[in-house]
Protein backbone atom coordinates (compact mmCIF):
# COMPACT_ATOMS: atom_id res chain seq x y z
CA UNK A 1 0.00 0.00 0.00
CA UNK A 2 1.14 3.20 -1.22
CA UNK A 3 2.46 5.76 1.37
CA UNK A 4 -0.29 8.36 1.95
CA UNK A 5 0.46 11.92 0.12
CA UNK A 6 0.83 15.14 1.96
CA UNK A 7 -2.94 16.15 0.90
CA UNK A 8 -4.19 13.30 3.54
CA UNK A 9 -5.62 10.71 0.73
CA UNK A 10 -4.51 7.64 -0.17
CA UNK A 11 -5.07 6.85 -3.76
CA UNK A 12 -4.01 3.92 -4.09
CA UNK A 13 -6.88 3.05 -1.97
CA UNK A 14 -9.01 5.44 -3.56
CA UNK A 15 -8.44 3.66 -6.46
CA UNK A 16 -9.11 0.28 -5.05
CA UNK A 17 -12.32 2.24 -3.13
CA UNK A 18 -13.85 3.18 -6.81
CA UNK A 19 -13.36 -0.55 -7.82
CA UNK A 20 -14.78 -1.82 -4.81
CA UNK A 21 -17.65 0.19 -5.31
CA UNK A 22 -18.14 -0.95 -8.88
CA UNK A 23 -18.45 -4.70 -8.45
CA UNK A 24 -20.56 -3.55 -5.22
CA UNK A 25 -23.13 -2.60 -8.01
CA UNK A 26 -22.62 -5.31 -9.85
CA UNK A 27 -23.35 -7.65 -7.13
CA UNK A 28 -26.63 -5.80 -6.23
CA UNK A 29 -27.36 -5.68 -10.18
CA UNK A 30 -27.30 -9.91 -10.09
CA UNK A 31 -29.67 -9.62 -6.82
CA UNK A 32 -32.36 -8.15 -8.37
CA UNK A 33 -31.94 -10.19 -11.93
CA UNK A 34 -31.91 -13.08 -9.68
CA UNK A 35 -35.40 -11.92 -8.31
CA UNK A 36 -36.54 -11.37 -11.61
CA UNK A 37 -35.67 -14.25 -13.53
CA UNK A 38 -36.83 -16.06 -11.06
CA UNK A 39 -37.34 -20.33 -11.03
CA UNK A 40 -36.22 -21.48 -14.14
CA UNK A 41 -35.34 -24.37 -16.00
CA UNK A 42 -36.10 -27.14 -13.13
CA UNK A 43 -38.92 -29.83 -13.87
CA UNK A 44 -40.01 -30.37 -10.99
CA UNK A 45 -41.35 -27.06 -8.24
CA UNK A 46 -39.34 -28.17 -5.51
CA UNK A 47 -36.23 -27.79 -7.53
CA UNK A 48 -37.23 -25.02 -8.73
CA UNK A 49 -37.64 -23.55 -5.69
CA UNK A 50 -34.49 -25.07 -4.13
CA UNK A 51 -32.30 -23.59 -7.29
CA UNK A 52 -33.75 -20.46 -6.79
CA UNK A 53 -32.61 -20.07 -2.70
CA UNK A 54 -29.62 -21.36 -3.52
CA UNK A 55 -28.92 -18.57 -5.99
CA UNK A 56 -30.02 -15.99 -4.44
CA UNK A 57 -28.00 -16.47 -1.10
CA UNK A 58 -25.16 -17.00 -3.34
CA UNK A 59 -25.89 -13.37 -4.85
CA UNK A 60 -26.55 -11.84 -1.02
CA UNK A 61 -23.03 -13.10 -0.05
CA UNK A 62 -21.28 -11.46 -2.52
CA UNK A 63 -23.07 -8.24 -2.02
CA UNK A 64 -22.61 -8.76 1.82
CA UNK A 65 -18.66 -9.36 0.78
CA UNK A 66 -18.04 -6.52 -1.74
CA UNK A 67 -19.79 -3.94 1.08
CA UNK A 68 -17.80 -5.15 3.55
CA UNK A 69 -14.54 -4.78 1.80
CA UNK A 70 -15.75 -1.15 0.45
CA UNK A 71 -15.88 -0.49 3.74
CA UNK A 72 -12.25 -1.54 4.53
CA UNK A 73 -10.73 0.41 2.15
CA UNK A 74 -12.89 3.29 3.02
CA UNK A 75 -10.85 3.69 6.10
CA UNK A 76 -8.11 3.41 4.32
CA UNK A 77 -8.32 6.17 2.31
CA UNK A 78 -8.48 9.24 4.83
CA UNK A 79 -9.53 12.71 3.98
CA UNK A 80 -8.43 15.71 2.37
CA UNK A 81 -6.40 17.86 4.55
CA UNK A 82 -7.79 21.52 5.95
CA UNK A 83 -5.05 23.31 5.41
CA UNK A 84 -6.09 25.06 2.01
CA UNK A 85 -8.84 27.54 2.61
CA UNK A 86 -9.41 27.25 -1.54
CA UNK A 87 -10.50 23.52 -1.23
CA UNK A 88 -9.14 21.97 -4.44
CA UNK A 89 -6.75 24.89 -5.84
CA UNK A 90 -4.81 24.22 -2.37
CA UNK A 91 -3.41 21.53 -4.90
CA UNK A 92 -1.54 24.63 -7.11
CA UNK A 93 1.08 24.66 -4.71
CA UNK A 94 1.86 21.20 -4.92
CA UNK A 95 3.01 22.18 -8.48
CA UNK A 96 7.13 21.25 -8.46
CA UNK A 97 7.05 24.55 -10.89
CA UNK A 98 5.91 26.96 -8.36
CA UNK A 99 8.48 30.04 -8.58
CA UNK A 100 7.74 29.48 -12.78
CA UNK A 101 4.04 29.66 -12.28
CA UNK A 102 2.64 31.09 -9.17
CA UNK A 103 -0.77 30.40 -9.62
CA UNK A 104 -1.88 29.51 -5.72
CA UNK A 105 -0.13 33.08 -4.63
CA UNK A 106 -1.35 35.19 -7.12
CA UNK A 107 -5.41 33.18 -6.41
CA UNK A 108 -4.34 33.97 -2.66
CA UNK A 109 -4.19 37.59 -3.08
CA UNK A 110 -7.19 37.38 -5.60
CA UNK A 111 -9.42 36.00 -2.72
CA UNK A 112 -8.26 38.44 -0.27
CA UNK A 113 -8.78 41.80 -2.46
CA UNK A 114 -12.14 40.16 -3.35
CA UNK A 115 -13.37 39.74 0.36
CA UNK A 116 -12.05 43.43 1.53
CA UNK A 117 -13.74 44.88 -1.72
CA UNK A 118 -16.95 43.16 -0.70
CA UNK A 119 -16.74 44.61 2.83
CA UNK A 120 -15.86 48.14 1.75
CA UNK A 121 -18.68 47.90 -0.90
CA UNK A 122 -20.93 46.99 1.78
CA UNK A 123 -19.94 50.08 3.85
CA UNK A 124 -20.25 52.19 0.98
CA UNK A 125 -23.60 51.25 0.08
CA UNK A 126 -25.16 51.63 3.62
CA UNK A 127 -22.87 55.74 3.70
CA UNK A 128 -24.99 56.17 0.15
CA UNK A 129 -28.26 54.97 1.43
CA UNK A 130 -28.21 57.77 4.43
CA UNK A 131 -27.30 59.97 1.69
CA UNK A 132 -29.75 59.97 -1.14
CA UNK A 133 -32.20 62.13 -0.32
CA UNK A 134 -30.12 65.03 0.78
CA UNK A 135 -28.12 64.55 -2.71
CA UNK A 136 -30.94 64.03 -4.83
CA UNK A 137 -32.59 67.40 -3.27
CA UNK A 138 -29.40 69.02 -4.05
CA UNK A 139 -29.27 68.33 -7.39
CA UNK A 140 -32.22 69.41 -8.29
CA UNK A 141 -31.48 72.92 -6.74
CA UNK A 142 -34.68 72.92 -4.34
CA UNK A 143 -34.41 75.62 -2.29
CA UNK A 144 -34.83 75.89 1.67
CA UNK A 145 -37.69 77.45 1.53
CA UNK A 146 -39.71 75.47 -1.07
CA UNK A 147 -38.02 72.23 -0.03
CA UNK A 148 -40.81 69.59 1.78
CA UNK A 149 -40.96 69.67 5.43
CA UNK A 150 -38.61 66.75 6.73
CA UNK A 151 -40.40 64.01 8.16
CA UNK A 152 -39.39 61.53 10.67
CA UNK A 153 -37.18 58.70 9.70
CA UNK A 154 -37.24 56.58 12.84
CA UNK A 155 -39.00 53.48 12.61
CA UNK A 156 -41.66 54.53 15.66
CA UNK A 157 -43.45 57.85 14.62
CA UNK A 158 -46.44 59.52 16.82
CA UNK A 159 -49.68 58.11 16.14
CA UNK A 160 -50.95 61.51 15.77
CA UNK A 161 -48.27 61.82 12.74
CA UNK A 162 -49.97 58.27 11.85
CA UNK A 163 -52.95 59.34 11.53
CA UNK A 164 -52.54 62.10 9.64
CA UNK A 165 -51.18 60.17 7.11
CA UNK A 166 -53.69 57.74 6.90
CA UNK A 167 -56.32 60.93 6.84
CA UNK A 168 -55.07 62.78 4.10
CA UNK A 169 -55.06 59.12 2.43
CA UNK A 170 -58.90 58.42 2.60
CA UNK A 171 -59.93 61.79 1.61
CA UNK A 172 -57.95 61.15 -1.24
CA UNK A 173 -59.97 58.03 -2.85
CA UNK A 174 -63.48 58.83 -2.77
CA UNK A 175 -64.43 55.01 -3.68
CA UNK A 176 -62.44 53.62 -0.81
CA UNK A 177 -63.09 54.14 2.84
CA UNK A 178 -60.07 53.61 5.54
CA UNK A 179 -61.36 52.90 9.67
CA UNK A 180 -58.12 52.73 11.79
CA UNK A 181 -58.12 51.33 15.30
CA UNK A 182 -55.10 50.36 17.61
CA UNK A 183 -56.33 46.99 19.37
CA UNK A 184 -52.87 46.34 20.75
CA UNK A 185 -51.43 49.83 21.76
CA UNK A 186 -49.73 51.72 19.49
CA UNK A 187 -49.47 49.89 16.47
CA UNK A 188 -52.21 50.48 13.61
CA UNK A 189 -54.94 48.46 11.73
CA UNK A 190 -56.76 49.26 9.02
CA UNK A 191 -59.56 48.25 7.33
CA UNK A 192 -59.98 49.59 3.82
CA UNK A 193 -63.42 49.12 2.18
CA UNK A 194 -63.10 49.02 -1.83
CA UNK A 195 -66.97 50.31 -2.94
CA UNK A 196 -68.27 46.47 -2.79
CA UNK A 197 -65.93 44.81 -4.10
CA UNK A 198 -62.89 44.16 -1.72
CA UNK A 199 -62.05 44.38 2.16
CA UNK A 200 -58.76 44.34 3.37
CA UNK A 201 -56.94 44.65 6.23
CA UNK A 202 -53.36 46.27 6.80
CA UNK A 203 -51.44 45.71 10.27
CA UNK A 204 -49.25 48.36 10.49
CA UNK A 205 -46.45 48.71 12.37
CA UNK A 206 -45.82 52.54 12.99
CA UNK A 207 -46.30 53.88 9.49
CA UNK A 208 -44.42 50.60 7.78
CA UNK A 209 -46.59 48.35 6.09
CA UNK A 210 -46.21 44.74 8.16
CA UNK A 211 -48.47 42.61 6.49
CA UNK A 212 -52.10 42.58 4.40
CA UNK A 213 -55.04 40.15 3.60
CA UNK A 214 -57.30 40.91 1.34
CA UNK A 215 -60.78 39.54 1.28
CA UNK A 216 -64.24 39.52 -1.14
CA UNK A 217 -66.59 42.15 -0.16
CA UNK A 218 -68.77 39.14 1.60
CA UNK A 219 -66.20 36.66 2.25
CA UNK A 220 -65.24 35.46 5.72
CA UNK A 221 -61.68 37.00 6.83
CA UNK A 222 -60.63 33.65 8.60
CA UNK A 223 -61.07 31.83 5.20
CA UNK A 224 -57.66 30.91 3.27
CA UNK A 225 -55.77 33.46 1.59
CA UNK A 226 -56.23 34.18 -2.00
CA UNK A 227 -54.66 35.00 -5.30
CA UNK A 228 -55.29 38.92 -4.38
CA UNK A 229 -54.00 38.68 -0.94
CA UNK A 230 -50.33 37.26 -2.70
CA UNK A 231 -50.71 40.23 -4.84
CA UNK A 232 -50.87 42.62 -1.98
CA UNK A 233 -47.77 41.20 -0.28
CA UNK A 234 -46.02 41.14 -3.60
CA UNK A 235 -46.79 45.00 -4.26
CA UNK A 236 -45.73 45.47 -0.38
CA UNK A 237 -42.04 44.36 -1.57
CA UNK A 238 -42.16 46.12 -4.62
CA UNK A 239 -43.24 49.41 -2.98
CA UNK A 240 -39.86 49.87 -1.35
CA UNK A 241 -39.12 53.38 0.35
CA UNK A 242 -37.66 53.13 3.78
CA UNK A 243 -37.11 57.09 4.03
CA UNK A 244 -40.48 58.53 3.25
CA UNK A 245 -42.61 55.64 4.39
CA UNK A 246 -46.23 57.66 3.46
CA UNK A 247 -45.07 57.60 -0.01
CA UNK A 248 -45.16 53.60 0.54
CA UNK A 249 -48.57 54.17 2.16
CA UNK A 250 -50.22 56.21 -0.84
CA UNK A 251 -48.70 54.30 -3.58
CA UNK A 252 -49.88 50.84 -2.18
CA UNK A 253 -53.36 52.37 -1.00
CA UNK A 254 -53.34 53.81 -5.21
CA UNK A 255 -52.52 50.32 -6.25
CA UNK A 256 -54.98 48.25 -4.07
CA UNK A 257 -57.82 51.22 -5.70
CA UNK A 258 -57.31 49.77 -9.14
CA UNK A 259 -59.36 46.90 -7.72
CA UNK A 260 -62.30 48.88 -7.82
CA UNK A 261 -62.87 47.48 -11.44
CA UNK A 262 -61.70 43.82 -10.38
CA UNK A 263 -65.13 42.67 -12.44
CA UNK A 264 -65.53 45.10 -15.24
CA UNK A 265 -61.68 45.38 -16.28
CA UNK A 266 -60.44 43.09 -19.02
CA UNK A 267 -57.26 41.47 -19.15
CA UNK A 268 -54.71 44.04 -20.81
CA UNK A 269 -53.37 40.53 -22.73
CA UNK A 270 -55.58 38.21 -23.51
CA UNK A 271 -58.91 40.57 -23.52
CA UNK A 272 -60.88 38.07 -21.55
CA UNK A 273 -62.49 38.93 -18.94
CA UNK A 274 -62.80 35.62 -17.25
CA UNK A 275 -60.06 33.02 -17.46
CA UNK A 276 -60.96 29.58 -15.59
CA UNK A 277 -63.06 31.25 -13.87
CA UNK A 278 -61.36 34.54 -12.58
CA UNK A 279 -61.32 37.83 -13.40
CA UNK A 280 -57.67 39.73 -13.87
CA UNK A 281 -56.19 39.60 -10.40
CA UNK A 282 -52.95 41.02 -11.44
CA UNK A 283 -52.44 45.02 -11.58
CA UNK A 284 -49.20 46.17 -12.89
CA UNK A 285 -47.43 48.15 -10.36
CA UNK A 286 -46.34 50.84 -13.05
CA UNK A 287 -49.43 50.69 -15.24
CA UNK A 288 -51.98 49.26 -12.54
CA UNK A 289 -53.46 47.58 -15.81
CA UNK A 290 -55.20 44.26 -15.13
CA UNK A 291 -53.90 40.93 -16.08
CA UNK A 292 -54.93 37.29 -15.51
CA UNK A 293 -51.97 35.99 -13.32
CA UNK A 294 -50.81 33.33 -16.35
CA UNK A 295 -51.11 36.43 -19.11
CA UNK A 296 -48.56 38.60 -17.02
CA UNK A 297 -45.71 36.25 -17.47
Amino acid sequence: MADALSIGVNLEAFSQAISAIQALRSSVSRVFDCLKDGMRNKETLEGREKAFIAHFQDNLHSVNRDLNELERLSNLVGKPSENHPLHNSGLLSLDPVQDKTPLYSQLLQAYKWSNKLQYHAGLASGLLNQQSLKRSANQMGVSAKRRPKAQPTTLVLPPQYVDDVISRIDRMFPEMSIQLSRPNGTSAMLLVTLGKVLKVIVVMRSLFIDRTIVKGYSENVYTEDGKVTDHATTALLHYQLPQMPDVVVRSFMTWLRSYIKLFQAPCQRCGKFLQDGLPPTWRDFRTLEAFHDTCRQ
